[in-house]
């Protein structure tokens, strides 16, 4: 296994060494990962490492993107989910703690909630804001 580790094909195949912490998947030549199937996007996917953990997020693929059957935008992968591909399924091999991991997983995407806040709010210059008040009669 590499140090960053592997895909595993589900239903045979060599393993994928995962060879460094940003990896573009898809058809074309130039990606780090190349999937020769027509039913794969050029530019499929990317996965990368945050604090640790393995996480995937779909570059606008016609086929979609899945993390133990659920399509999704970006997600964390954890050891041994299965990672879906179109519909070429893998295992994702890694040990957290060799990629850096030293406290539980992160949130479940990295950019979670930035925009459920204002910018100043998240920029720390404004509070909360207070609940709308009542028109008085």
């Amino acid at each position: 296994m590499s140090d960053f580790g592997e895909l595993v094909p589900l239903g045979g195949g060599d393993p994928i060494p995962l060879l460094k912490g940003t990896l573009v998947v898809g058809r074309r030549e130039s990606s780090d990962i190349v999937l020769r199937f027509p039913n794969v996007s050029g530019q499929h996917c990317e996965l990368s490492v945050v604090e640790g953990y393995w996480f995937a997020k779909d570059l606008g693929s016609s086929n979609g993107t899945k993390v133990n059957g659920s399509r999704i935008t970006e997600q964390r992968l954890n050891p041994g989910d299965t990672l879906s591909i179109a519909k070429h399924d893998f295992e994702i091999v890694y040990e957290p703690a060799r990629l850096g991991a030293t406290a539980p997983p992160p949130e479940e995407s990295p950019k979670a909630g930035l925009f459920s806040r204002s910018l100043l709010e998240a920029a720390g210059l404004e509070s909360r804001r207070p609940a709308e008040r009542q028109p008085r009669r």
